[in-house]
């Protein structure tokens, strides 16, 4: 087998994106069904018409594309021949739902590596659920910061023995899994005001001064190695006298050679992790000097949600194999399951939302 090139799926990820309860594992054709009804086939074809890929297509279209590999991802099928083989005999049921023409293996095979991925990133990102997703903390009352905030993120697990997937997001970029998670810090793509939430991997002192003088917020976790000098030092304390809250204004100083140096003032906000099975001291980086430490905290912990994201999505679409070995390939499945989990979440709220009564 060809080895194949490790990819690291970046990820964009907006607050308005739920998490997924992980008790509940649907597949098999009637939870097909449903998932199937919430797509729109002539936006499907017209997105790949845009995009060229419908072009000496006899009978295996997009949307028939997007159908059979949508089967596979939810009966967690690993291969081509097993896809096939599992299809043929359910083809009346399959039928009735619109699926017309079962490929053969060589069928998929040659849409997987020729109908561009492009066609299921859009189908993907033009889903119009995101209201219906929303968290019902929308309801309540957001701070100020709710709407601004963005998280990147980024993330790998091994498949065959390297390559690598995890994460859902609104807008999502694959790189080589050796590609740094700096990479993604992109001063230029934020606008004044903006507030980003990140792993402590993205560490550039002049990529934060670049933010900072562009009035866009960052967040993240301290490393431990970072030399500063402290100006301003304020521990809060409860009334046992314990530590609460530790806020320190600092500066950084970074020699990048001889004829540059980097100066970056921030803050640091210490807190006390109490959800932990022994209390830890969480120390957060953020040059907006001014915030209220709890406000610091808060969008820091909203970063949690996409990891935890990361994991229901392996749980219910574990990516075993992939059906391809080209880069195509691998984009496309990664899109449908991305695309699968989306669907099945619209599902899942809908559900929760029948009144009780009518179930009994």
């Amino acid at each position: 087998m060809t080895k194949i090139q490790p990819f690291r799926l970046f990820v964009f990820y907006y607050q308005n994106i739920l998490t997924m309860s992980k008790s509940a594992h649907f597949s098999g054709q009637p939870m097909y069904g449903q998932l199937i009804d919430l797509l729109d086939k002539r936006k499907v074809l017209d997105y790949s018409r845009t995009i060229g890929s419908e072009r000496y297509v006899k009978s295996f279209d997009a949307w028939q594309h997007l159908l059979v590999m949508l089967y596979a991802v939810i009966k967690r099928l690993d291969s081509l021949r097993e896809i096939s083989a599992s299809m043929y005999p359910e083809a009346n049921k399959l039928a009735h739902i619109g699926l017309t023409s079962l490929p053969r293996r060589s069928t998929l095979s040659d849409a997987n590596a020729r109908r561009s991925e492009k066609v299921f990133e859009r189908v993907y990102l033009y889903q119009t659920y995101k209201d219906e997703l929303s968290s019902d903390s929308r309801k309540r009352q957001n701070p100020k910061w709710f709407d601004k905030l963005q998280i990147i993120d980024s993330t790998t697990i091994a498949l065959f023995s390297n390559l690598v997937f995890k994460g859902v997001g609104r807008d999502i970029k694959f790189t080589s899994a050796a590609t740094n998670d700096s990479f993604m810090l992109q001063p230029a793509q934020y606008a004044k005001g903006d507030i980003v939430a990140l792993d402590r991997a993205y560490i550039d002192y002049e990529k934060f001064e670049t933010l900072s003088r562009n009035g866009v917020t960052y967040v993240t976790k301290m490393k431990k190695n970072l030399k500063y000098t402290v100006q301003k030092d304020i521990m809060y304390m409860n009334d046992d006298g314990l530590m609460t809250c530790r806020e320190q204004w600092v500066t950084f100083t970074k020699e990048e050679n001889k004829e540059k140096t980097i100066t970056h003032h921030a803050k640091i906000v210490t807190y006390v992790d109490i959800k932990k099975t022994r209390a830890k001291l969480i120390p957060l980086l953020t040059n907006d000097v001014e915030m209220e430490a709890e406000d610091i905290v808060d969008i820091y912990r909203k970063r949690w949600e996409i990891e935890l994201l990361f994991k229901q999505l392996k749980q219910n679409f574990p990516l075993r194999y992939f059906y391809g070995e080209s880069a195509n390939a691998i984009k496309i499945q990664i899109w449908v399951t991305l695309i699968a989990n989306l669907l099945l979440m619209v599902v899942q709220k809908r559900v929760r939302n029948i009144s009780p009564g009518l179930l009994q």
